[in-house]
């Protein structure tokens, strides 16, 4: 079933950081810090969304990474789809001796609305909302120190 996982969720956060100032050129260690992200992990990002067209990479001083699209043509789906599975599963949850072969199992229904509705909003939610914004400052943890015993 498709809502999406935590890879999609990390490269539609990696995306949401470009998308916030789309003039800007970021690196992927800004970019990881930001978004509490790994750096490897944010690099491989990167490299994916670069070979599907979603990113532009520049490297060498003054290099970084920028949206290749405007953040309105780039809608969740994009990248999702780049990471998951986005299109429904074949098997009924009944097993596949049940739907298809007659009468919907009980489920399919309701399944079926929930995937076209997550699928939509997918479809219809682009980078757009982010522009401008910023996710408000993580206070700093605090770091846990023993105390002495006298």
């Amino acid at each position: 079933m498709f809502i999406y996982g935590k890879t999609s969720s990390n490269a539609i956060a990696v995306m949401s950081f470009l998308a916030e100032d789309p003039k800007k050129r970021a690196g992927s260690g800004e970019i990881a810090k930001s978004r509490k992200i790994s750096k490897a992990l944010t690099a491989k990002l990167l490299t994916q969304l670069a070979a599907a067209g979603l990113v532009h990479g520049q490297p060498g001083p003054g290099g970084g990474y920028t949206l290749a699209k405007p953040a309105k043509s780039i809608c969740l789906l994009d990248i999702a789809s780049l990471f998951e599975q986005t299109e429904p599963p074949s098997l009924c949850p009944f097993g596949h001796d049940w739907c298809g072969k007659g009468d919907p199992c009980p489920l399919h229904n309701m399944l079926d609305g929930m995937l076209s509705s997550n699928r939509a909003f997918m479809k219809k939610t682009n980078l757009a909302i982010f522009v401008g914004k910023t996710p408000p400052a993580m206070p700093a943890l605090r770091s846990r120190t023993r105390r002495k015993s006298i």
